[in-house]
């Protein structure tokens, strides 16, 4: 929320500088503003831990912090989550192309060991909580 003041602030004195008037609606009513997308740190660790076991602890790297919107925040909001992403980048290659470009390729090569970390972090979270299936 307070982005969006600042913002408001900037729009309105921008046009009593050109002696404007300005209006601005955010629709927050009808458009709820996305809550800031934060990991949790004990999911975090856990992530960190068993993705060393598996993959190596030179492997694991934290990634650029990115400021974007994320639906997976209001999940957040109820239950604590993290969110992590894993290399899907063709070593060979030397284009690099964002998520929603038209361009992105996935190397599916990665795609096994990317299920098995996911299998790995929900076996051992539920170990961990006494929640496994033995």
């Amino acid at each position: 929320m307070h982005g969006i003041l600042m913002m408001v602030q900037v729009i309105k004195g921008q046009a009593s500088v050109h002696r404007c008037n300005s209006f601005v609606d955010m629709k927050e009513d009808e458009y709820p503003v996305y809550p800031g997308t934060v990991n949790d740190m004990k999911l975090h660790q856990h992530v960190k831990m068993v993705g060393g076991y598996m993959l190596g602890s030179d492997k694991v790297k934290m990634g650029k912090k990115i400021m974007a919107g994320e639906d997976f925040a209001f999940y957040q909001q109820l239950i604590p989550g993290i969110m992590f992403s894993i290399g899907i980048r063709n070593e060979k290659s030397e284009r690099v192309d964002p998520p929603h470009s038209p361009y992105f390729f996935v190397d599916e090569d990665v795609l096994p060991t990317g299920a098995a970390l996911h299998t790995a972090l929900a076996e051992t979270y539920l170990m961990k909580l006494g929640l496994n299936s033995d």
